[in-house]
């Protein structure tokens, strides 16, 4: 084994813990998992059941409270009875087992991107970082004075990387702002309890929510209602609420159970569009308005649009009357950052070429091409908890006329090529077998399943299967998954190397960056684009809310170069499939039509496009 019993280290926990706060400390008990060798479809379940928590959209306390802990996907009775004894006591003894003999400086370090649970142990044990407080701090001057350099498995361009990841993890650490999926979700917890008065006749997000940034800071809410203090003093009963901060006339604030704050204005539906169009913003794109509405001898506000000539203001129920008072057509919230969009809608309305996109929706997708199994085999890297035929059904309900099976390819440390190749040949005939069977046929089936993975590209660009293995597939993903401290020339190289490949379709979550905790990796994309459209390759916009990637800007970039894009919702359970409408709120942040939506296509065009048998 990897540890020497003789630390003391039990998990702060306490009765009132946050979804954030319980995502966190499971996450730290797979950790913990992982580093004394036990069981990976013991250490991935609690993974899964991390994800599930930090995603729902209401206080994990709440569902504790009803009794139905066992209905969050990932969280089994197992688990439920321990979670009820957090609650219940605020610690649980069996947490404590399993993180002890373990130094608490380790569970710092996994927060420093590119430090796995094993690593972390390694450099906690061997500098002895006994603290959580102090741990990156003397790990930093570890790797500054040259000590890691001189423990086993490490060299100086360890501590480099070290340096790097320090710096980036504390660049990339956004302050309060959580993911886009934690703040749509409890948003949308708090506009149901909203829409249980009858006053209140509608309820929208604002800023970046509504924008849908990637990440979120505070929630604003929009509210139309005729009655606004009988709509502030219902949002303050709300019952996941911590704290109210503030209370108003017209406006109000509180803080949730899960530490998220949410603010409400309400306006008259009236004057409901200005407010909603003054609150989304972005700045910038505001600025540009007023801009354009001086020059017409006006002046815009949340109330509506005052003309100098005559002091008065017009009030806009609608946002699309106020952007038609302006002389354009109404811009969609995900476009407003001051990129040219307010160029377009100018264009627009004037019948010229050149205009708004007709942004492509999440109605538009026919399939899913990037998700991952339960099938088993020793995987490269985190493995799915779902079986085929639950993936299946999934993709079948959301209407979907094709589906990628998916996992990351088989551990070139614990396989041979001969068994990658055998391995890969025997789940193609468990898909085959799945598709062809009654138990699918019964189903109605009306899908197609592909046999796909996601295949890593190694530092020289050669991919992690053999040929042989590769040949089995239909198509594959390939994606960067280490070594990304590459300069931008070797990183596009390697890329491109990737790709090459017959069967090397899609480039994945190709930026490498983990919201809120890690940096992209760099790529010359003039260069990749110019190459993907030459050799008809794709670039995936990965929906996984922790990742996000590629951004608006590499989106709009590949749309431009007519590079077809793939969606890809990356999911690791059948219930994170619907992770999918983040991968479009991202794509419409770059302009991307349906058209440029590789996934969009039905099956008879999507297999022509890909080039399948």
């Amino acid at each position: 084994m990897l540890f020497l019993c003789y630390y003391e280290f039990k998990m702060k926990t306490h009765k009132n813990m946050s979804n954030q706060e319980v995502a966190d400390l499971l996450n730290k008990l797979a950790a913990a998992l992982e580093v004394k060798e036990e069981d990976r479809f013991r250490i991935r379940a609690y993974e899964n059941a991390a994800d599930s928590i930090e995603h729902l959209n209401i206080s994990l306390k709440e569902v504790w409270k009803k009794k139905k802990l066992e209905t969050i996907p990932g969280v089994g009775k197992y688990l439920a009875t321990h979670i009820d004894k957090l609650f219940t006591k605020g610690s649980v003894r069996h947490f404590d087992t399993i993180t002890k003999d373990l130094p608490q400086g380790m569970f710092a370090l996994l927060d420093v991107a590119g430090i796995g649970p094993k690593t972390a142990f390694k450099l906690a044990k061997e500098l002895k970082l006994h603290q959580t407080d102090s741990a990156i701090k003397k790990l930093k001057q570890a790797a500054k004075s040259g000590k890691i350099r001189g423990l086993e498995g490490f060299a100086e361009e360890s501590e480099k990387n070290l340096l790097n990841s320090i710096a980036d993890s504390k660049a990339t650490s956004k302050g309060d702002r959580v993911l886009l999926s934690v703040a749509s979700n409890q948003a949308e917890a708090v506009i149901k309890h909203l829409k249980q008065l009858r006053s209140v006749l509608q309820v929208d997000p604002l800023g970046s929510l509504r924008r849908r940034m990637p990440t979120v800071g505070d929630v604003d809410l929009a509210i139309a209602t005729t009655k606004p203090q009988e709509a502030i003093d219902h949002f303050v009963k709300f019952s996941q609420k911590r704290q109210v901060l503030a209370k108003g006339s017209s406006a109000a604030r509180i803080k949730l159970a899960t530490g998220l704050q949410v603010d409400i204005k309400t306006q008259t539906p009236q004057k409901y569009g200005a407010l909603l169009q003054h609150f989304t913003g972005s700045k910038n794109h505001n600025v540009h308005l007023r801009e354009i509405a001086i020059k017409r001898g006006l002046s815009l506000s949340e109330n509506g649009i005052k003309s100098k000539n005559n002091n008065r203001i017009t009030n806009y129920a609608k946002e699309t009357d106020f952007y038609q008072a302006l002389g354009m057509k109404w811009i969609p919230p995900e476009l407003r950052e001051d990129s040219g969009e307010i160029e377009a809608a100018l264009r627009q309305v004037r019948g010229k070429p050149e205009g708004l996109p007709n942004l492509v929706t999440l109605k538009d997708i026919q399939g899913d091409l990037h998700t991952h199994t339960n099938y088993g085999w020793i995987s490269s890297h985190d493995q799915g908890s779902s079986s085929i035929a639950e993936l299946a059904v999934g993709a079948k309900q959301l209407g979907y006329q094709y589906l990628g099976v998916g996992d990351h390819n088989p551990s070139a440390s614990s396989y041979s090529k001969i068994q990658i190749t055998s391995a890969i040949k025997e789940r193609k005939e468990k898909i085959d077998e799945y598709y062809y069977s009654s138990e699918n046929k019964s189903n109605k089936r009306t899908i197609k399943l592909l046999n796909t993975l996601e295949v890593d590209i190694k530092p020289d660009g050669k991919l992690a299967v053999p040929d042989e293995g590769m040949d089995q597939l239909d198509l594959a993903i390939v994606s960067v998954h280490s070594s990304m401290r590459m300069n931008k020339t070797d990183m596009t190289k390697r890329v491109l190397e990737a790709l090459s490949h017959p069967k090397a379709k899609i480039l994945g979550h190709a930026t490498g960056r983990l919201l809120l905790k890690r940096r992209a990796y760099q790529l010359d994309w003039e260069k990749v684009l110019d190459f993907c459209k030459a050799n008809h390759k794709f670039i995936e916009i990965n929906s996984q809310p922790r990742r996000m990637d590629v951004n608006s800007q590499i989106i709009r970039l590949a749309v431009k170069h007519q590079v077809g894009l793939v969606i890809g919702a990356d999911a690791h359970q059948v219930s994170q499939m619907a992770h999918m409408s983040y991968g479009v709120d991202l794509a419409r942040r770059g302009w991307a039509e349906k058209k440029d939506i590789v996934n969009a296509l039905p099956w008879n065009q999507f297999r022509v496009k890909m080039n399948l048998k």
